[in-house]
């Protein structure tokens, strides 16, 4: 948006605000813990008004203004926002405290996320779900008696968060899956019409962020000339950094599963080092036929992974200062602040990786594509990767492939070595 700036928001000091041009009344005002989007205007009555639309930066620019001109129109046509929502909120308590009647909208999502989300997802997953209601389902909409959300009014909310196509598909989702809930639960009748099944169906798809000018899609696969480049260089990283990245390469193993590494999870078995990470801590917890998930360490894997038990033991071989292991989440921004592009902290002299438009994830996909280059059959790949078999497959087809692993993460390893090599050698006489 022209003339805000992140750099100047995020230095923003408490007490102090940024206004936007273009948009009187929107301005980001810090505070000691956050940065909030926030509209001040005159009442129809002339009083000062203020309305709360967001955090920054969970709220882009982009979406607060979007959010500011439906305030501002309301404004304009004689409605006081900051006194809507405070009935809107009157509204959602009262419907709280019922017990017979339709339910509000906001009981049916309350029922959801208490009887399905908390129970059948992990907290990090629940916690998602709860901040996405408690922030892009309106408090006025929230107030409505569920049974009377008409098909515009559906098509009306998720048509609201268009600009964000991914967490608005994402809502749309979790909004159709509470209607369910509420049916089978009979907080609503049998015969409700789930609205936000049927609405922009296949209409909300991320055509991919804008970096440097260039449309850039969420999955890649690094070219082997790339691999070539990217292995010599990772060691201009934290050593942290560069062990995780290798590691991804070199099993393909998914970041959460690296990053919550325990020593207690390595065997030495006849045939060598294995990492074993018990079932409840991988991707496929909820999976009735997925089993622990065990992957052989070779190569570069098993001498980053041997030297980090020597210093950390059974505990987490990736610590985190704050205690605990290192998020997933420190890995990829560390991989964007060393990108050629980042603008995070722009006077920083650091060093920028030779490969540009990636991220940690996209390692794990480069080495399963290099498998299928290599020969590797898909079912050990799939295996590698800790997929679980789909259908009638994964319920008769319980082999471990641990003998096959190795073998196949043996020519991985190869060929990566050898990309990495090819890159450095020195070029021969012409």
């Amino acid at each position: 948006m022209k003339g805000f700036d992140p750099r100047t928001a995020k230095l923003l000091p408490a007490g102090q605000h940024i206004l936007i041009d273009g948009s009187p009344g929107l301005r980001l005002i810090a505070s000691a813990s956050r940065k909030t989007w926030t509209y001040r205007y005159r009442t129809p009555d002339g009083r000062l008004g203020q309305v709360k639309i967001g955090t920054w930066p969970e709220m882009s620019v982009a979406t607060a203004v979007h959010n500011w001109e439906k305030l501002r129109a309301a404004r304009d046509s004689g409605e006081d926002p900051a006194a809507e929502r405070r009935t809107a909120r009157t509204a959602v308590s009262e419907g709280a405290a019922k017990v017979d009647g339709s339910p509000t909208v906001a009981d049916v999502l309350r029922d959801y996320v208490h009887g399905h989300v908390n129970v059948h997802r992990k907290e990090k997953g629940a916690a998602e779900v709860r901040r996405m209601f408690a922030k892009m389902v309106p408090e006025k909409f929230a107030a409505m008696d569920a049974t009377t959300v008409k098909r515009r009014d559906a098509f009306d909310l998720i048509k609201s968060h268009e600009a964000i196509p991914v967490q608005a598909a994402n809502l749309k989702r979790e909004l159709a899956a509470a209607w369910s809930y509420a049916m089978d639960s009979g907080r609503l009748p049998e015969d409700a019409s789930n609205h936000w099944r049927d609405i922009l169906r296949g209409k909300l798809q991320s055509s991919g962020r804008i970096v440097a000018g260039e449309r850039v899609t969420t999955k890649r696969v690094l070219s082997a000339t790339e691999l070539g480049t990217l292995i010599p260089w990772l060691p201009n990283l934290s050593r942290l950094v560069d062990d995780v990245l290798t590691i991804y390469l070199w099993t393909g193993l998914r970041g959460a599963e690296i990053c919550a590494t325990e020593g207690a999870w390595l065997t030495e078995e006849p045939d060598g080092l294995w990492l074993t990470i018990p079932k409840a801590k991988t991707k496929n917890a909820k999976r009735a036929h997925a089993t622990d998930m065990r992957t052989p360490l070779v190569g570069r894997a098993e001498t980053i992974i041997r030297r980090r038990m020597g210093v950390h033991g059974k505990g987490f071989l990736f610590p985190s200062e704050t205690g605990g292991h290192v998020e997933q989440k420190v890995i990829q921004t560390a991989v964007w602040f060393h990108m050629p592009h980042s603008m995070t902290r722009p006077n920083w002299e650091r060093p920028r990786l030779p490969v540009s438009h990636w991220s940690p994830h996209d390692l794990r996909r480069s080495s399963r594509t290099l498998l299928a280059a290599l020969g590797c059959p898909s079912e050990i790949a799939e295996a590698i990767l800790g997929h679980v078999p789909p259908g009638i497959v994964g319920v008769y087809n319980r082999h471990s492939y641990d003998q096959e692993k190795r073998v196949w993460l043996g020519k991985l390893s190869d060929e990566l070595e050898r990309l990495a090599e090819a890159h450095i050698k020195p070029a021969g006489p012409h």
